[in-house]
């Protein structure tokens, strides 16, 4: 999927058009707003608690204090599973991982602070607030995971790249859903989010990080 040039044209599409919209205040935020309601009536119906919990463990899962953690430790492991393969820049995930956690705020901040969305409950911006879109939690979620994974990935089986590509999915899209059903986002802060950091994904994914195992220094796993 990601191979697909069609995927990030897409992902560029719908992320400007939902930027143009969240800076004209335009018609398209009307879903914004039908699906704070729908979301809010389905939680009063099912009264669940056990849902209102986990709508929150899955938005604290999108902290930094957890994604990026697991990124920089992604990227270790996938450093020395590379050593152990014989790769010739097997260090090179480390400092992809570090640069990774240095870009997320690098790319949701400014936006924060320049279209400055006041949250769901529409309250006026404090003077040290950024704004909510787009959705911090959903980008650290999305680039976090993800960018571990296709470290790890590198040296994984296919049955593994395939379990590593549908845990960061599932963590990414489990934040953002998080997110909008306890009422801490808008729906577009979190789809604009998703956008940004999968066209950061399908980039990171399309570039050779670490060329092949040099036959001389390949050693076998255990």
């Amino acid at each position: 999927m990601l191979a697909r040039p069609a995927v990030p044209a897409l992902l560029v599409l719908v992320l400007l058009l939902v930027s143009w919209q969240v800076a004209v205040d335009g018609p398209l935020l009307e879903l914004d707003h039908w699906t704070r309601h729908a979301v809010r009536e389905t939680r009063h119906a099912l009264h669940s608690t056990l849902l209102n919990h986990l709508g929150k463990a899955f938005s604290d899962l999108g902290g930094g204090s957890v994604a990026v953690p697991v990124l920089l430790l992604g990227g270790a492991v996938a450093a020395r599973r590379e050593f152990r393969a014989g790769f010739a820049r097997w260090w090179l995930p480390v400092p992809v991982a570090v640069l990774t956690a240095g870009l997320i705020p690098l790319l949701v901040v400014p936006a924060k602070a320049w279209f400055a969305r006041p949250g769901p409950f529409g309250l006026p911006l404090a003077a040290d607030q950024w704004g909510w879109y787009p959705s911090g939690h959903t980008a650290t979620a999305t680039l976090g995971y993800g960018v571990a994974a296709l470290l790890l990935a590198r040296t994984a089986t296919p049955r593994g790249r395939r379990a590593l590509a549908a845990a960061a999915a599932l963590l990414a899209v489990g934040v953002g859903l998080g997110l909008v059903w306890s009422d801490y986002h808008w729906l577009l802060d979190v789809v604009a989010s998703w956008c940004l950091g999968g066209l950061v994904l399908w980039t990171l994914a399309r570039w050779p990080l670490t060329g092949r195992p040099s036959a001389r220094r390949r050693r076998p796993e255990h």
